[in-house]
């Protein structure tokens, strides 16, 4: 009854009231789907060929590293150029992108003529230099196709098929790749990106209030960074997304968890989609009751829930508990990226959108690829259990540490700053 009363309300549709975003929605979701099935496909292929775990690593890391060095450059960009025209430039490079790794497909894996993962890895790269610049714009593409009473709402359901698009891509790959082949999955991978070039190609150009092109380059992005790390607000809530992640996350580490479970890889792939399910519940939930009051203190509970998750996970022993833990951690951790990116829409001057966002993309979007990297060495030098609560533990002081040293975070309200923003 209460997902049928979710459904039936108007108000949790909100943001769909508005084409262009309904364009953009549906592009990204289309883009995020292909692009997670191709990932799967690209990671078993350099899997075939290398025979070696670090190989998988070097994946990641080739698409994390020119997110990182380009990222402030990318959010510049955004803020000089028009948005939405970035999008379409991106995707053109993934359809690029999906149709080079078909032809490596049909000339080089299936007669099994190649020897070397470096073309896969090269992909990745071009993917995360593209990336650096797609992150910024598309984030401040969406605030510019929706009021701002409706930030909370749009932040919701660009969470919400995100996640799904995350769910469904990362099944769907491994079953596409047993069942239809690679060709046939790289194929279907190139179409959807072809329909998400069309869906953003469709978008209505919006004016906004571009950078002058007067002011030099690093003076620009010196002005965006000052900006991020002279409000509370925006740099705590990336702080500790940051940090939770970073140290708190322990997503990488489940083949390891699923054989102390004892569960094989059929138990694997349900531990690794629990945390997407509670992310996707409480993301349509909050469609309906955006976290706006209170906010600041919501966030801080909801990133020590996410962490005291993590401890949990740790030490369970019980296959069902661990599921319902990895959920409960992807329910809070939904909570805090809709609060963040609210905080980051609401609180960031038009002009300087592209700038802001890029900081989170450098900082939180790439810190995914680092994290499995320190979790890894962590698990290493301190074990694999001990890793993960030490991990937890860090998160959780960095939430104390918010809530003393931060207390414009704590006390925040953006129901209030909407309320005010209307005036």
């Amino acid at each position: 009854m209460r997902l049928k009363f979710l459904f039936s309300d108007k108000e949790a549709y909100g943001s769909f009231r508005f084409i262009n975003f309904r364009k953009f929605l549906f592009s990204k979701f289309l883009l995020t789907l292909a692009l997670q099935v191709q990932f799967v496909v690209i990671c078993w292929h350099v899997k075939e060929i290398t025979h070696d775990p670090l190989s998988i690593g070097i994946v990641g890391l080739s698409e994390a590293l020119p997110v990182m060095l380009l990222a402030l450059y990318g959010g510049y960009t955004a803020d000089r150029k028009d948005r939405r025209k970035i999008l379409i430039a991106y995707t053109t490079m993934m359809v690029l992108c999906s149709a080079a790794l078909l032809y490596i497909t049909i000339q080089y894996v299936i007669p099994k003529t190649i020897s070397t993962a470096w073309p896969y890895y090269l992909i990745m790269f071009f993917i995360g230099v593209g990336r650096a610049f797609y992150s910024p714009a598309q984030f401040s593409l969406m605030t510019q196709l929706i009021p701002r009473t409706h930030y909370a709402n749009s932040s919701a359901w660009n969470s919400t098929l995100w996640h799904i698009a995350v769910v469904i891509g990362s099944a769907a790959g491994g079953l596409m790749l047993g069942f239809l082949g690679s060709v046939t999955t790289y194929i279907i991978v190139l179409v959807l990106v072809i329909l998400s070039l069309i869906q953003v190609i469709r978008i209505d150009t919006h004016p906004y209030e571009r950078l002058s092109s007067k002011e030099p380059m690093m003076e620009s992005i010196r002005t965006g960074l000052k900006f991020v790390f002279s409000n509370q607000a925006i740099l705590g809530a990336m702080s500790l997304d940051l940090i939770a992640v970073l140290f708190g996350g322990a997503i990488s580490m489940l083949p390891f968890f699923a054989d102390n479970l004892h569960v094989g890889a059929e138990g694997f792939g349900v531990l690794r989609a629990a945390p997407f399910v509670g992310s996707v519940i409480m993301a349509l939930y909050m469609t309906k009751h955006p976290p706006v009051r209170n906010a600041g203190r919501k966030l801080l509970v909801c990133v020590a829930g996410f962490s005291i998750c993590m401890i949990l996970f740790a030490i369970s022993r019980n296959f069902y508990l661990t599921l319902f833990i990895l959920a409960l951690s992807g329910a809070f951790d939904n909570v805090s990226v809709v609060i963040r990116s609210t905080i980051v829409q609401l609180f960031t001057p038009d002009k300087m959108r592209g700038r802001v966002s890029s900081v989170s993309t450098m900082f939180i979007s790439s810190s995914n690829e680092i994290g499995a990297f320190e979790s890894g060495l962590a698990a290493r030098l301190l074990g694999l259990i001990p890793s993960v609560i030490f991990g937890g533990g860090v998160a959780l002081l960095a939430v104390g540490g918010a809530s003393v040293w931060l207390p414009e975070l704590r006390k925040l309200q953006l129901n209030a700053k909407e309320e005010k923003s209307e005036k």
